[in-house]
């Protein structure tokens, strides 16, 4: 089972002061990048992976998806997706991605946001959605960058510039990291790059487009603290697609 951290009455507190928590997609500095992966949303049908507070599942329905289905693993992640939600084309649902199954060819997208790297069994989620999806469907997603998660907790060094640089440690070596942030014991799932695309590929996608994420030169300006994520990609983002 997915360890439901965001359950954790310290973690969500935490969670809920950042800026994605705050402000929705808007607060997410990669969302821009995100959506322009994105098909067209107009009468489509979606599931959303780790939906969370909901913020995409309103997003997507606004721009004209046709129903939307949230699934997180947290109860209280859900409890307020639902406080903000009114809308009867949009579903919620508590759900553990590691055990995950939905119907044949019912979606014309699935869409996840930095969930990825917390599931353990992630070549049999990727399969499941891939059987989800109708042909020509797409799977459009987030994750924390293997080079953010190769180390066993976060670390970084300070130039002689003094700025910050972040050794890579034990990239190679994949499995189960624990680090703490909000809360004790967060287990995150480690995978090269290289791997991440194997299990797509092994699933039956077609890739569609990488991004190694990093903050434009107007964000940085705007938002300075950004500054840190040019240094190294803390996310990554994938469109794949079903083959027709």
């Amino acid at each position: 089972m997915t360890q439901n951290i965001y359950d954790d009455p310290a973690f969500f507190e935490g969670y809920a002061q950042l800026g994605r928590s705050q402000f929705g997609l808007e607060g997410a500095p990669e969302w821009p990048s995100l959506k322009a992966m994105l098909p067209d949303l107009q009468g489509v049908h979606i599931v959303d992976l780790g939906c969370g507070y909901g913020w995409f599942c309103r997003a997507a329905h606004d721009a004209g998806a046709a129903e939307v289905l949230g699934l997180d693993v947290s109860e209280k992640m859900l409890e307020k997706a639902r406080s903000m939600t009114c809308d009867s084309a949009i579903h919620y649902a508590h759900q553990d991605l590691e055990s995950l199954t939905l119907p044949e060819a019912s979606f014309d997208l699935a869409y996840s946001s930095l969930t990825l790297h917390y599931i353990e069994a992630l070549p049999a989620l990727l399969r499941t959605v891939f059987h989800a999806l109708k042909p020509g469907g797409n799977f459009v997603f987030s994750a924390e960058h293997p080079i953010y998660t190769a180390p066993s907790s976060p670390s970084w060094l300070i130039k002689e510039s003094g700025q910050k640089t972040w050794p890579v440690e034990g990239y190679q070596h994949e499995g189960k990291r624990i680090t703490n942030w909000f809360a004790e014991g967060v287990v995150k799932q480690h995978r090269t790059l290289g791997t991440y695309i194997r299990l797509l590929i092994d699933a039956g996608f077609v890739i569609r487009e990488l991004n190694e994420w990093g903050p434009s030169a107007e964000q940085i300006s705007a938002q300075p603290a950004l500054a840190e994520e040019a240094e190294r990609p803390m996310l990554f983002l994938m469109s794949v697609q079903k083959p027709r």
